[in-house]
């Protein structure tokens, strides 16, 4: 079936649409598609009930945790919005139903629209899948030259990190929300052994999950990247200095007494299975292994050195 109106429930495939070219058939977007600045123009077809701009990390967990518990959505759909798409394709995901639109929303738009649309989820839990998910995708675009492109540049990328790796490697621990602890899942821990680390707590491909204080002091770690779900590096290094720089546990870690702690943009380059994870990938190299990768050119604002 040709597709010529989609609409894309998943910040991550709205990125992957724009590098297929094909922005033209896009007419419906979420409120987290905000890459590139283009795709902020689209239809919204998907809001948040939760503005995480005015809400502390211990809010917007409380608020998640409550709507969860009590079966109601994190995500509304706007029927007007979606019945102008009228899409032959959707494109949704099932990783994680506090990140994006999840089985609920999809049933929500089938139950709205006259014409059923094809679906297409996108679920990938690790560096691979996100490589295999362009090639599925271009697939399903007649776009197979431009995704085999996309992840033959991809590989290239990520194996110059895996082959210039240290021999001896640094104990790192990613913490995917602060305030309470969350461990950095799915494709992250991959991610920072491909970066030269030694990936602590957390295990590839598994979700992520709360964490206690006690796990991090047992596990001494070497370097600590903070990577909440969402934020950017400004918000991280506030959310940080808040809830974190003055905890006495926590300046009691070797990580902390060495300087050894980081903030990056996990809104751009971590929290989304996008194929800016391989972006992603080279901050993670340059933050573990900075003799190797200190002049690795990666976007401005994407990581910063907390003091």
């Amino acid at each position: 079936m040709a597709v010529n109106r989609i609409v894309s429930f998943l910040p991550s495939a709205t990125e992957l649409l724009y590098e297929f070219g094909v922005e033209d058939k896009l007419f419906g977007v979420t409120h987290e598609c905000k890459y590139p600045d283009s795709a902020k123009l689209k239809p919204r077809v998907i809001s948040s009930v939760i503005n995480s701009d005015e809400l502390t990390s211990n809010e917007i967990n409380t608020v998640t945790c409550t709507l969860l518990r009590d079966g109601k959505d994190i995500f509304t759909l706007n029927e007007k919005n979606l019945k102008n798409a009228n899409p032959d394709l959707i494109i949704s995901q099932e990783t994680c139903e506090v990140c994006a639109a999840y089985t609920a929303q999809v049933k929500n738009a089938l139950d709205i629209l006259p014409k059923k649309p094809e679906l297409y989820s996108m679920d990938p839990h690790n560096l691979d899948e996100i490589i295999q998910s362009v090639i599925a995708l271009g697939k399903i675009l007649d776009k197979n030259q431009k995704a085999l492109e996309i992840v033959n540049s991809l590989k290239k990328r990520i194996q110059n990190i895996q082959n210039s790796k240290n021999k001896i490697s640094l104990k790192v621990l990613a913490i995917e929300w602060i305030e309470p602890f969350f461990t950095a899942g799915h494709w992250i821990p991959q991610m920072i052994e491909s970066a030269g680390g030694i990936n602590l707590i957390s295990k590839s491909g598994e979700h992520s999950r709360r964490m206690t204080m006690d796990e991090i002091v047992d596990s001494d770690p070497d370097v600590i990247i903070f990577m909440p779900c969402g934020f950017d590096t400004l918000r991280t290094v506030s959310e940080y200095d808040t809830i974190l720089r003055n905890n006495p546990d926590w300046r009691s870690l070797n990580a902390v007494k060495n300087k050894q702690i980081f903030a990056v943009d996990a809104n751009s380059f971590f929290s989304k299975p996008s194929i800016r994870t391989v972006e992603g990938l080279e901050i993670l190299a340059k933050i573990i292994q900075p003799d190797k990768f200190g002049d690795l050119v990666v976007s401005e604002g994407s990581f910063s050195h907390i003091s």
